[in-house]
């Protein structure tokens, strides 16, 4: 047996000689052909970066080389690290995995910025406070979730498709409360809303559309105006108490399905949106989504309100 002197030599000499041996091709993902990060190896034993591999999962549950199925790979929804390659990678090009890291760090500080490129999900109108279940399958959108989980801002705008546009100039920001996995990739992805932007500029990455933003924020009212809008307030709360209470079949399924009428906030002006109860009507209402739209896109709290008293009004006045 050697002693531990002989024991250290043995060590240092088998260090350079795995650097010597080892080529830094020899450990390029065949999919970015960029150093491996996260390397996770499939079941029919080919290694590649994490993120590549989860990329091609997407469109197709089949090995990128072999074309083998990974469908049960899939469905376990685990993709362990190969620590061993991790090891080999640290000791023989300690840099270039540092510069791989940095390169990663980088792409994720850019995923995270919540106004320059966000993520924009094309897909229905939703609302400040609002929850927005829903149900992810296109390839581009699993990517944009996975993104937004990655990056840990959990956020990606929401807008309504429109006609001669890409989609609307006007959205709401989603926040991921919780994703679901399904065993085929596809996910069920419970959102609430957060903040009403504008449109400033459109873009793409990677398939889906992204876009420049400023954040809408109401008008703020004193004085004199301030107890009309207040007195508005209350008279409006009333009539869509009413409207919640009129027991027709239509707002009784409304009512299993979205909830109770959320209550009435103290501070009216206290959020940028305004208070929740409004978006809530707005969102349970037999509304066209351009009249939605414009709502939404609305910052006058006062205007807000006595489109929604009409309504309500007009609603009320119907026969059961």
């Amino acid at each position: 047996p050697l002693d531990n002197k002989e024991e250290t030599a043995a060590a240092n000499c088998t260090q350079p000689c795995l650097g010597e041996s080892l080529n830094i091709s020899d450990l390029e993902c065949s999919l970015c052909i960029r150093m491996f990060f996260e390397p996770v190896t499939t079941p029919c034993g080919h290694t590649f970066c994490k993120e590549c591999l989860e990329r091609c999962l997407d469109h197709r549950p089949n090995c990128p080389l072999c074309k083998q199925s990974l469908r049960e790979y899939l469905k376990a929804g685990r993709y362990n690290p190969t620590v061993l390659l991790q090891d080999i990678m640290l000791a023989t090009f300690p840099t270039q995995l540092a510069e791989r890291r940095e390169l990663h760090r980088a792409e994720m500080a850019e995923l995270s910025n919540l106004t320059k490129n966000i993520p924009i999900f094309v897909c229905t109108m939703s609302f400040p406070g609002i929850p927005c279940p829903l149900h992810v399958f296109e390839p581009r959108y699993r990517l944009m979730i996975r993104r937004c989980q990655e990056s840990g801002t959990r956020r990606f705008g929401m807008c309504v498709y429109e006609n001669g546009k890409s989609f609307a100039d006007y959205g709401c920001m989603l926040e991921i409360r919780q994703v679901e996995l399904l065993a085929d990739g596809r996910s069920l992805v419970d959102t609430i809303g957060q903040r009403r932007f504008r449109v400033l500029s459109r873009g793409h990455r990677d398939g889906y559309h992204t876009a420049d933003i400023e954040y809408l924020e109401d008008k703020k009212v004193s004085g004199e105006e301030l107890q009309e809008l207040q007195c508005l307030h209350e008279s409006t709360y009333r009539l869509a108490q009413r409207f919640c209470e009129h027991g027709d079949l239509t707002s009784r399924h409304i009512l299993m399905q979205h909830g109770p009428l959320p209550e009435k906030e103290e501070d009216i002006q206290a959020s940028a949106d305004g208070p929740t109860w409004c978006w809530w009507l707005i969102s349970i209402l037999p509304l066209d989504p351009s009249y939605q739209l414009n709502l939404l896109s609305c910052t006058s709290l006062r205007a807000r309100l006595s489109q929604l008293q009409r309504i309500l009004t007009a609603l009320l006045q119907q026969p059961p």
